[in-house]
């Protein structure tokens, strides 16, 4: 019997087909690449506004908003999450508590939000802007 065996192992190992490292190789970058098309594509859209955002900056609008502010999240939304990071905001809100301010915005007299500044007169408008309307009062470009 145990010759039986030793035959039956000698016969599995030649049939077993060596490894083939190249093509293991190239399926593990075709999927490495699937993945960041996929997500190439779904982050692209969500910079769509950067160049806006920092044309804001750059020219000295501020927005004054508080974390808690549903008016301000509708404002936030409009430039998209990755590109409102780009954008002039100042946080008036102190996390965890809705009824304190931070000093800066007590020092600016900032009471409602949002609130957007405009240079070069200071001028201060208390409501949620239409990105179009933001860039016909800066002269910043939209996409």
């Amino acid at each position: 019997m145990s010759e039986l065996r030793r035959e039956r192992r000698k016969e599995r190992e030649q049939a077993e087909t060596p490894v083939n490292w190249g093509q293991r190789v190239f399926y593990a970058l075709l999927i490495v690449a699937a993945f960041g098309v996929v997500y190439y594509l779904g982050t692209r859209h969500q910079h769509k506004y950067d160049a806006f955002a920092k044309c804001l900056t750059d020219r000295g609008v501020k927005m004054y908003g508080a974390w808690w502010c549903p008016h301000c999240q509708e404002q936030k939304e409009k430039f998209g999450a990755t590109s409102f990071k780009l954008a002039p905001y100042v946080e008036c809100g102190v996390q965890g508590d809705t009824s304190v301010r931070t000093q800066v915005c007590k020092d600016e007299g900032i009471q409602h939000y949002p609130t957007w500044q405009f240079p070069p007169t200071g001028e201060r408008v208390e409501r949620v802007f239409e990105l179009e309307d933001l860039s016909e009062r800066t002269g910043c470009a939209l996409p």
